[in-house]
């Protein structure tokens, strides 16, 4: 019970779109190193709630000029993604795939990871919310927790990377990665906002 309690919570987190999701279904639709960028996601999140079922949650807590520090940061590489977002939408000659050039797995990776720990949201989801509601479970209970939040979590990326790829046909159409480029903007956008605004 405390493992099917975990998955639902933690889906009820992750799955909003926000700049990780984003990033994660554009690279499934360009169908480019789609294994790796899920890999790092749903590990990321393993390593952050075990963190926070083991007690790092009360650490972050009690620090928090570091979760300031980290907030200004995100909202700089934010508000970085999303202009080069809305230059993908106003430059028709960038907007279909094949006339991208390709991502490096390297800027790739790089570009997760910062999705990933630049985000205070993500430690105060995964470390302090998933890591207390886990130790609520009891001693046992809480590793359970864990266990269901983290297979949330492979189950969410995995399907957002791989479903990605059965949009094909409608992002074969520059308009849809128009559109698709002009909302990643918005989002990453106000994400920054919200950021130095929380």
């Amino acid at each position: 019970m405390s493992a099917l309690t975990g998955f639902a919570m933690t889906l009820s987190l992750i799955v909003a779109i926000g700049a990780q999701n984003a990033f994660v279904l554009r690279q499934g639709l360009r169908r480019e190193h789609v294994v790796p960028i899920v890999l790092v996601c749903a590990l990321s999140d393993a390593l952050l709630i075990a963190g926070g079922i083991a007690g790092l949650g009360a650490l972050i807590s009690g620090h928090p000029t570091a979760l300031t520090i980290t907030r200004y940061a995100g909202a700089a590489f934010l508000f970085g993604y999303a202009l080069f977002a809305a230059r993908r939408a106003i430059r028709p000659s960038a907007l279909a795939p094949a006339d991208q050039a390709p991502t490096t797995l390297t800027r790739a990776l790089l570009t997760c990871l910062a999705f990933t720990y630049l985000n205070p949201h993500v430690y105060l989801d995964t470390v302090v919310l998933l890591g207390a509601l886990a130790n609520q479970q009891g001693e046992t209970g809480r590793w359970y927790y864990g266990l269901g939040s983290v297979a949330a979590s492979f189950a969410w990326f995995f399907s957002l990377g791989f479903l990605a790829r059965r949009l094909g046909p409608l992002f074969a159409k520059p308009r849809a990665w128009q559109l698709l480029d002009t909302a990643i903007a918005l989002i990453m956008t106000t994400l920054a906002v919200t950021l130095l605004t929380s």
